[in-house]
């Protein structure tokens, strides 16, 4: 059974595979009007989502299929009287391919170990593979090709979306330098950065963690930056956090260091004066639009994969 749990475990060639796909589904979407069609996708939310849940919902959709919303919040699961391998199992009866927007890494991994149809990571404290496939597809459409490229990541680098960048440049070729405070709290982990150098080593890319931003951004054809407060950080954190990643803050002077032509990337949900500032966001290198719509192109042509992966195997 295929599943998408971690970048790490796919290939370049099937990565590759799949934007390609995705590029076919967002030039003809009236050619997959069918393809899902008596298909149902559960949806599993222990986090709360926008992207996430209206691009898979929608795509299902589009593309002839049912989804179904399932918040964990209201079920027994969370009361205890429920455990996630009984919970996979029943489901893998009743659906085609599940989707889970969880808060374990370990949970999602357990859904695919037992279910016994496709599973999705979308999204756990440690990867966020759908999103960062998005991006990829945004960025080969903006520069027509990735290997090659040198994309810098500013912020809180110990998150999923750094995690699956890290994989996703490196699988591709692209340079990844991490702009990021020291220290283990904001720091990438340790495996996910050894991994993402083995990859890099064969693909000819390199990977930089570094705590000076504009040695992270200089010269760089794509600026990256994320949330400071990730779902999983307490609220009573928020002013040192702020006070810690300021210095990592996107705007006009850092974007300057980056090539000529670097387009501005954030996953979203973004805070103007946070992260970045509005001049940035808001200005005419800013692909953050193109990159949230390319969410709704990526779930569909990942759907698609596993379920004929799943019809062939």
């Amino acid at each position: 059974m295929k599943h998408l749990i971690t970048l790490e475990n796919w290939s370049s060639a099937e990565l590759a595979a799949l934007l390609d796909l995705a590029d076919r589904v967002k030039a003809a979407p009236a050619d997959y009007r069918d393809a899902m069609r008596r298909k149902t996708l559960l949806m599993i939310f222990e986090k709360p989502s926008l992207r996430t849940r209206v691009s898979f919902e929608t795509g299902a959709t589009q593309m002839g299929g049912h989804a179904i919303f399932y918040d964990l919040a209201h079920s027994p699961l969370s009361s205890g009287k429920e455990n996630v391998a009984d919970l996979v199992r029943v489901v893998s009866r009743y659906v085609d391919i599940i989707m889970g927007r969880l808060f374990d890494q370990a949970h999602i991994e357990e859904m695919a170990r037992l279910a016994s149809v496709p599973v999705i990571n979308a999204l756990t404290n440690y990867e966020h593979p759908c999103q960062i496939l998005a991006d990829l597809q945004t960025i080969r459409e903006k520069k027509g090709a990735l290997k090659g490229l040198a994309l810098a990541y500013l912020g809180d680098g110990n998150n999923n979306v750094t995690h699956s960048l890290l994989f996703g440049c490196a699988k591709f070729g692209m340079d990844i330098r991490v702009g990021c405070p020291k220290g283990e709290e904001y720091e990438p982990l340790d495996t996910v950065l050894a991994s993402a150098r083995k990859i890099a080593k064969k693909t000819g890319a390199s990977v930089l963690v570094t705590a000076d931003a504009a040695e992270a951004a200089r010269g760089a054809d794509i600026v990256y930056t994320d949330s400071w407060m990730s779902y999983h950080i307490p609220q009573h954190k928020q002013d040192s956090r702020v006070k810690v990643f300021t210095p990592f803050q996107v705007n006009a002077k850092l974007m300057k260091l980056a090539k000529k032509d670097a387009i501005f990337m954030n996953c979203l949900p973004a805070v103007r004066g946070y992260e970045q500032t509005a001049d940035v966001i808001d200005g005419p290198q800013s692909v953050v639009f193109d990159q949230a719509e390319n969410r709704l192109h990526i779930q569909k042509a990942i759907m698609l994969h596993l379920l004929d992966a799943c019809r062939n195997s």
